[in-house]
């Protein structure tokens, strides 16, 4: 069983960076990671996903350019690097983990309960 806990959310302005942190509590270097986020009154969305090594990373449209995924498997830990905030960027973010071959941001096995980043313009 993985537990994974989103930290580094708050009010923030819009510009300028913020680096997101999600813990896990078992071992995750053989799991994909990523992250989502769901706005208010919208459906949950892909943000980020990067595989086992950290070699290869894929980003949704809207944010590409603008955030970094990056992981340290020794600290069992993955960050997303949020640059250029907007606030349409606002949103509770969660990161989420899984197991298998398919790099993609489907079905993933683990979720954490999310941290809220709210950005003001």
């Amino acid at each position: 069983q993985v537990q994974l806990v989103e930290s580094g959310g708050g009010l923030v302005q819009a510009g300028g960076s913020l680096r997101l942190t999600c813990a896990a509590s078992g071992r995750t270097f053989n799991m994909y990671m990523g992250w989502f986020r769901q706005a208010p009154g919208k459906e949950r969305e892909f943000v980020a996903l990067i595989n086992r090594g950290g070699g290869s990373t894929d980003y949704a449209d809207s944010v590409k350019g603008r955030f970094t995924i990056s992981r340290d498997n020794a600290k069992n830990t993955v960050y997303l690097e949020m640059l250029s905030r907007k606030p349409e960027d606002t949103a509770v973010y969660h990161c989420a983990a899984k197991y298998g071959s398919s790099f993609n941001s489907d079905g993933m096995d683990y979720w954490g309960k999310g941290t809220l980043v709210t950005v003001s313009s």
